[in-house]
């Protein structure tokens, strides 16, 4: 497809998404936003328009912030497809996608992808038995068919999620069996010089204490420090269990929620080979990108937690910035009116990212979690163990890439969603490089799976214009 469709092209309606798509059209942009889910919010905000009042309360005024945003999307004039999975992005600038089990293109001169985070993968044994999910799973599941987990629950990990995720289900009425924090203690000590510039975001501070407040008062029982965490049963959960200071715990569970935070989802930028670094601090993948979100190839921009983690309320102004730089390069305003528009926006982002340094020292992800026991499932879909990824670099493997044909480790459905961060951290332990030098999974089309059927109909639509272009 060389024909551009459309002036912009927003991947995903979350908020970063939403914000660009609202700016794109203040710009007299023709603008399309694509979404996989049926409704706009992206995860944050997912099923906002349509959530129970029973639920949103649950949720909290952080989650209903998105009402306003999707208010203002469905008077925007903005161009919208929901239930549309992009499988595929062309150099170009050529979108891929699948609607209603058939597969259609789009193009515009400038795209913004806004594909938010993905949890972080906790691999510790026993996490592949039925009943162990990710928290963000339930919180998913709570948004969307305002359904909770049942029977004892015990959330471990670390991070702001795992507390809110925590109060919420404990106000839905949850037995929460206990929190099990893995942070070290040395990250306390590395977040307090980062404390003084937190204050300045004190709202923040003051939301963490209330939720430990919250659980401290339900007698929710908490660990910290804890280590050695491995999940008990034989078809399904039985328990968790832990140290911490050398003793050995053992909490009976029915569900055990696992987060270790989140991270950038890079399978987009990663298909269309644009620069990344290693962030040592998130410990994760981020793709280069300039004050206007704009890649290392032109026009393709990323917004949100897409770029770096920063949370909702950055991804707006974020949002919004990249959507101002797409307007910028198609000559819609000019660089001194894009600079002014751009100043109120980056003072939001600067207040916003205040309390990051603070939080990443003092959710820093321990190291056993990057380097898992032998024993641990590190491939879910290949079920290729942590020793095995080992073996493979005594045996000469450099990098994640190579271990698809030792092992099949990152070929799987997922294309290394799960595993991706854990192989490059493994290789680089044993091979004493840094995972800059390991490097990273390539991705390739389709990012998901897509039917045969849905293929050939794109072929079948191509072929019809292509006759009538011929014909006219």
């Amino acid at each position: 497809m060389n024909a551009s469709t459309h002036d912009l092209v927003i991947i995903g309606a979350g908020p970063a998404g939403m914000s660009a798509a609202l700016m794109a059209a203040s710009l007299g942009m023709k603008t399309l936003l694509l979404d996989e889910q049926s409704r706009p919010g992206g995860q944050i905000y997912r099923n906002i328009t349509a959530v129970p009042p029973s639920v949103a309360a649950l949720l909290g005024p952080d989650y209903r912030h998105g009402e306003e945003l999707t208010d203002r999307l469905g008077r925007s004039g903005v161009e919208l497809r929901f239930g549309a999975m992009v499988w595929d992005v062309a150099r170009d600038l050529t979108v891929t996608a699948q609607q209603n089990g058939q597969s259609f293109q789009v193009r515009a001169r400038q795209l913004i992808a806004a594909t938010g985070a993905m949890e972080r993968a906790s691999p510790i044994p026993g996490w592949t038995l039925p009943g162990v999910l990710n928290a963000g799973a339930a919180q998913i599941a709570l948004k969307s068919a305002s359904a909770v987990p049942s029977g004892r629950v015990v959330l471990a990990g670390a991070g702001p999620l795992l507390f809110l995720v925590a109060c919420q289900l404990l106000d839905a009425g949850v037995s929460l069996a206990g929190i099990v924090e893995t942070s070290p203690s040395t990250n306390r000590w590395r977040a307090l010089r980062h404390l003084p510039a937190a204050l300045g975001a004190h709202a923040y501070l003051v939301k963490g204490l209330r939720m430990l407040a919250r659980l401290r008062r339900a007698s929710v029982p908490m660990f910290a420090a804890a280590t050695s965490l491995r999940v008990e049963g034989s078809e399904r959960v039985q328990a968790l269990t832990f140290k911490v200071d050398c003793t050995e715990h053992r909490l009976h569970a029915d569900v055990v929620l696992l987060h270790h935070g989140v991270v950038p989802n890079t399978q987009l930028s990663r298909l269309l080979r644009v620069d990344h670094y290693w962030d040592s601090v998130q410990l994760a993948w981020c793709p280069r990108v300039d004050v206007w979100g704009e890649t290392s190839l032109a026009g393709f921009r990323i917004a949100g937690d897409g770029a770096a983690i920063a949370g909702a309320l950055a991804a707006e102004p974020n949002g919004a910035l990249a959507a101002l730089g797409a307007g910028q390069a198609l000559g819609r305003l000019s660089a001194t009116e894009c600079e002014h528009r751009a100043t109120s926006l980056r003072g939001v982002v600067a207040q916003q990212l205040r309390i990051r340094p603070f939080l990443d020292a003092l959710y820093r992800p321990p190291e056993w979690i990057s380097n898992p026991a032998d024993e641990t499932v590190v491939c879910r879909c290949e079920e290729v163990t942590a020793a095995r990824v080992r073996e493979m670099a005594r045996l000469g493997c450099l990098g994640p890439n190579q271990t698809k044909f030792f092992s099949r480790c990152g070929m799987g459905p997922c294309q290394g969603r799960m595993c991706g961060l854990t192989v490059a951290q493994i290789l680089s332990t044993e091979l004493g490089k840094s995972p800059s030098e390991v490097g990273a999974y390539h991705i390739r089309s389709p990012l998901k799976p897509v039917p045969l059927a849905s293929i050939a109909a794109l072929t079948d639509t191509a072929t019809i214009e292509n006759s009538e272009r011929a014909v006219n």
